[in-house]
């Protein structure tokens, strides 16, 4: 089932209450500032060695600031491609309890790296930031809460939109291939947001849900300590 926060998802149940927790607990994600073109990935380098001995992060580090550098004159779907395989490779999937001690942690790409392990949430996060940064405009992306079918739990996917009406595809780290959200019938919609807002549907009434941006504390969160780690990026 295609993953458009603007279909009707007739004939399923409303999420069950963790997902609708997930949900309202992720409503920091509303609205998407500006990242700036230009990241300092030697001083962003130098702030993360400085909090102690990065080891094989360094490397991982390393290689996600070449990445960015390398791709940023890429075809989008060839940036799609990357980016999707290099943090679905670099990234072990752990929960959050094993990682960071608490059970809802949104790590930023440069935790994540350096941890070299984060949840789908961290998984979909850091190629949302990085497919930005290589140019590709917000209204194409979305970070879009789903019910995993065969897992019987929440999950978090980047969808790439190449217009508005399209069937997405899905950046998943369940499996590398993307494909179109038509052909992922393990994925339940659940919710969707980009840079313009975010979408809640209501399967029965077709009503959509805005949520207001300055109550956005977890995504303000998120953004506060990418400025702490070098990151010059807009207001969120």
């Amino acid at each position: 089932m295609p993953l458009h926060p603007r279909r009707v998802f007739s004939g399923t149940r409303l999420p069950s209450r963790p997902i609708v927790r997930i949900i309202v607990l992720c409503l920091g994600l509303a609205l998407f500032g500006h990242l700036a073109a230009n990241w300092d990935m030697g001083r962003i380098l130098a702030i993360a060695e400085s909090h102690g001995a990065l080891g094989s992060a360094q490397e991982r580090l390393q290689a996600w600031a070449q990445l960015l550098q390398n791709s940023s004159r890429q075809p989008e779907q060839q940036q799609l491609e990357t980016v999707n395989r290099f943090f679905n490779q670099q990234l072990e999937f752990r929960d959050d309890l094993s990682v960071w001690g608490v059970v809802d942690y949104w790590a930023t790409p440069v935790e994540a790296l350096t941890k070299g392990a984060g949840d789908c949430e961290d998984f979909a996060l850091a190629k949302y930031f990085s497919l930005r940064q290589m140019g590709v405009p917000a209204e194409r992306l979305r970070i879009t809460y789903v019910k995993s079918l065969k897992l019987n739990q929440a999950h978090m996917v980047l969808s790439y939109y190449i217009s508005d009406s399209s069937d997405p595809l899905i950046l998943d780290n369940l499996i590398g291939q993307i494909l179109p959200a038509s052909q992922r019938h393990d994925l339940l919609p659940v919710y969707a947001f980009n840079a313009e807002g975010l979408f809640l549907i209501d399967p029965f009434t077709s009503a959509i849900t805005r949520g207001d941006p300055k109550q956005l504390s977890r995504w303000q969160g998120v953004l506060k300590k990418m400025r702490s780690e070098g990151f010059n990026i807009g207001e969120g």
